[in-house]
């Protein structure tokens, strides 16, 4: 029974971090008036979030390995709530933006964290199969509510009651996994070098990104060389470093490179259409009526996860990413033409259909492949660099869709995904081809 309760509470603390996600989507509108806050100051808000979880979830998952899965998990929950009590108290559009990078590095610590304890809380691979669709099934129940939550909240409060309703679910989650259990740990270090190169080559490319989509061209140039050259430092400290950001242990594993690209572009369709259709959708429906609408593609991430366990149990995780990847291509495809053509909603609502239903499908089984592929002894940096891959989609997507006018905003993604797809079909074939 504790055992089952503390699955509960486990889940709901990525529950928490994809509700802050997908509840502030809705709010951006309301923002944008509240604010003062322009285009770009909304891709700051999402992105200055998702560029430090991105950056920060490489060295999460080496915490969680050395400081125990468990305290980091329980710390980052409790750091997250009281940042998101802050978050909607900010003055000024800045300060929020301070203040969501911050709370992107508890949900860095939080993430791989989580998904170590449910690996290790079932050990055996079908249990472990059935306690990822539940984590799945529970956490993106977060993507089903957050925007129907958003708009009922923000219509009713505005858009600072969107991040108050983090704090009674860092509650529950901390309720939920209280008591004492042994930690594993492995003595890693992290190298601080390699991290911080990471958090500036990001921060700089997605600076960028927003720069160029806003016609800021000399801004944009210099971003983009500081981002190349930083890179460039990075890969040289990794070389040398016996604490690499990203993990040589976990890379050179066959088809996990395939994996992290299949991840990125999964998030970075999530992301984006969160982003824009907000936005698109906001003169047409108001703040509830946007959430409402986006429920076909929300609801898959809680009623089909169960069925992707079913998939990955029986034929191995590839046919579901692949799937789940096809899916991400047609929906955003079918987004393009609706809402550059108008289109009715029955017509925008089968797009999101394809969406939710490509990332419930792919996402479960890149977690559960990417953890179950490694040593026991770098799993949490396989799960942190899974997630920093997807978290950098994320910041991508938002960046580049989000620069983008009407219907052509979603086709960066559908090329991403077709792009993926081939990557990681070309690469699990080859690592199940015996070697001769």
């Amino acid at each position: 029974m504790r055992t089952n309760v503390s699955l509960v509470g486990i889940s709901l603390g990525y529950f928490m971090v994809l509700l802050d996600t997908t509840v502030v989507a809705v709010a951006e509108p309301d923002l944008a008036v509240s604010l003062g806050a322009s285009v770009r100051g909304l891709q700051w808000v999402t992105t200055a979030y998702t560029v430090v979880f991105a950056a920060l979830l490489l060295s999460a998952g080496a915490v969680a390995d050395t400081a125990g899965a468990r305290r980091t998990f329980r710390t980052a929950v409790l750091s997250f709530g009281a940042l998101s009590a802050l978050c909607a108290a900010a003055p000024t559009v800045e300060v929020l933006i301070g203040l969501r990078a911050l709370l992107g590095a508890a949900a860095a610590a939080c993430v791989p964290a989580s998904l170590v304890l449910v690996a290790r809380l079932h050990p055996e691979p079908a249990r472990r199969a059935r306690a990822v669709a539940t984590w799945a099934t529970i956490s993106g129940s977060a993507v089903a509510l957050g925007p129907v939550v958003g708009g009922v909240l923000v219509g009713a409060a505005g858009w600072r009651a969107a991040f108050l309703v983090n704090v009674p679910v860092a509650m529950a989650v901390l309720a939920a996994t209280a008591g004492r259990a042994g930690e594993q740990r492995s003595a890693r270090r992290i190298d601080l070098r390699s991290h911080a190169a990471v958090i500036a080559a990001l921060a700089l490319g997605t600076d960028a990104l927003i720069a160029a989509g806003a016609g800021a061209w000399a801004h944009a140039g210099l971003s983009a060389v500081g981002a190349a050259v930083i890179g460039a430092v990075l890969v040289r400290v990794d070389r040398t470093s016996d604490a690499p950001a990203l993990d040589p242990a976990v890379l050179g594993v066959r088809g996990v490179p395939a994996g992290l690209i299949a991840g990125a572009a999964v998030n970075l369709t999530l992301a984006g259409t969160l982003f824009v259709l907000p936005l698109v959708l906001a003169g047409r429906f108001g703040p509830l009526g946007t959430g409402l609408a986006l429920l076909p593609m929300t609801v898959p991430f809680v009623a089909n996860p169960p069925v992707t366990a079913r998939l990955v149990a029986r034929r191995g995780p590839r046919p579901a990413i692949l799937l789940g990847l096809g899916l991400l291509a047609a929906g955003t495809a079918a987004l393009a033409g609706a809402v550059a053509l108008d289109a009715p909603y029955p017509v925008l609502a089968a797009g999101l259909l394809g969406v939710g239903f490509g990332v419930s499908f792919a996402l479960p089984a890149l977690a559960g492949s990417t953890v179950s592929a490694v040593p026991a002894e770098v799993a949490g940096a396989a799960g942190g660099m899974l997630n920093a891959a997807r978290q950098a989609g994320a910041t991508v997507g938002v960046a580049v869709m989000g620069a983008l006018p009407g219907g052509a905003s979603f086709l960066p993604a559908t090329a991403a995904c077709l792009l993926a797809a081939l990557v990681y079909a070309r690469a699990r074939r080859e690592t199940t081809e015996p070697v001769r």
